[in-house]
């Protein structure tokens, strides 16, 4: 395997706190750019066959409304939930990670300055290739989500983009499933 080429083999969605109350604060990236990153990175994991792992945590009721474009594109899907801001302090989750067999982590969520942060740097500190998908992330400031990204980087993170792993996991761009992984790639790029 390749150390710097994202793998769709090797890979494991996180998608942490997409959820209403929380996805819906004044973030660092539109609502609408959000779900449209959301929703192509959840189609990559459905083209790919990634697994994926939804994190919430519960409202008061003991439950949460996850972003409805993760279940559209993959059908209903059990959400984890956690009572700490790092998913990896939740031995449900943390065992999950580890039984996939998965060395990459590709992270989506809300905010990036806690519960993509978090995962992201203990996902690095346990030896997984940790990557932040940005235009499947909101911060709550542009400050502050740069200092996550930069501590993420500077602990040995990544960051990517939903655009370039449609382009990247494609391969030969001659197969249907290229095609269909090029398809989200121009979905991405339009405005």
């Amino acid at each position: 395997m390749s150390a710097s080429r994202i793998v769709a083999t090797d890979c494991l969605v996180l998608f942490a706190d997409l959820q209403e109350g929380i996805a819906d604060l004044k973030l660092t990236i539109s609502p609408e750019l959000l779900k449209k990153g959301v929703r192509n990175l959840a189609k990559l994991a459905k083209l790919f066959d990634i697994p994926v792992i939804v994190t919430a945590v519960p409202g008061a009721d003991g439950t949460a409304k996850v972003m409805p474009e993760i279940s559209a594109e993959l059908g209903p899907i059990d959400t984890f939930f956690r009572s700490t801001a790092d998913s990896f302090l939740n031995d449900r989750i943390a065992k999950t990670i580890k039984d996939s067999g998965k060395k990459t982590i590709l992270i989506s969520g809300v905010a990036t300055e806690l519960a993509v942060q978090l995962p992201a740097l203990t996902g690095v500190d346990l030896g997984y290739r940790t990557f932040v998908v940005v235009d499947a992330c909101g911060g709550t400031s542009d400050r502050t989500e740069q200092a996550a990204l930069h501590r993420i980087i500077g602990r040995g993170g990544s960051t990517v983009s939903v655009m370039t792993l449609a382009g990247e996991m494609a391969g030969d761009f001659s197969q249907p499933k290229a095609q269909a992984a090029i398809g989200i790639l121009f979905e991405m790029a339009r405005v």
